[in-house]
């Protein structure tokens, strides 16, 4: 009877010998690319403003605003829906633009960082974030911006109380990795406070 150590070798040469293509000296067949679909009109409305593009339908919405618009703000960190970097406004509500395509977006108002402020007047959002040093190196502060923007209006639509443990929690889906959380809180709490 054979021991464990014999049959697990011989176990995996045989899946290994049936994993391996025939060494006939022929190249094995390519692998076919999948062809792009054709471009579709979209159009979008950002920061009030409309925009006529033309978009293969599997564009993100997050690649849209960067490399088809140009506004650069929102920021590419995971592009899995992890971090929060790229999150935008639509109709008010927050959500992760590289998780989205951009044709899903038609007929909706998309606010990015950009049209958080009017002119060269900031929101108060942005504004208390500059007050609290509520940054470090800034890469995720777009997101952050436009996720606690959407917040005070989820709390004061809840009827929730504008507590530290409130904010955090629904604040968890932005990660700053430069770790300037107490004073992301504290940046919120003042913009909430003086809106009750």
């Amino acid at each position: 009877m054979p021991d464990r150590r014999s049959f697990l070798q011989s176990a995996l040469a045989v899946v290994g010998a049936t994993q391996v293509p025939a060494a006939t000296g022929a190249p094995l067949p390519a692998t076919p690319a999948l062809a792009a679909a054709p471009p579709q009109p979209v159009r979008l409305n950002i920061n009030g403003r409309d925009y006529s593009l033309s978009l293969e339908p599997r564009v993100t919405l997050l690649d849209a605003l960067r490399e088809h618009i140009g506004l650069a703000g929102t920021k590419k960190g995971c592009d899995r829906g992890q971090c929060g970097a790229c999150t935008v406004l639509v109709d008010g509500r927050r959500i992760n633009s590289c998780l989205t395509l951009a044709v899903m977006h038609e007929g909706q108002r998309i606010t990015t960082i950009e049209g958080l402020a009017q002119g060269d007047k900031l929101s108060p959002m942005q504004q208390a974030f500059l007050e609290h040093d509520a940054f470090q190196c800034g890469y995720c502060t777009p997101g952050q911006i436009c996720s606690a923007t959407a917040l005070l209006e989820e709390l004061r639509a809840d009827g929730t109380g504008f507590t530290d443990e409130e904010i955090r929690e629904r604040m968890s889906g932005n990660i700053c990795r430069c770790g300037a959380y107490p004073n992301i809180v504290a940046a919120i709490r003042e913009v909430a406070l003086r809106r009750t």
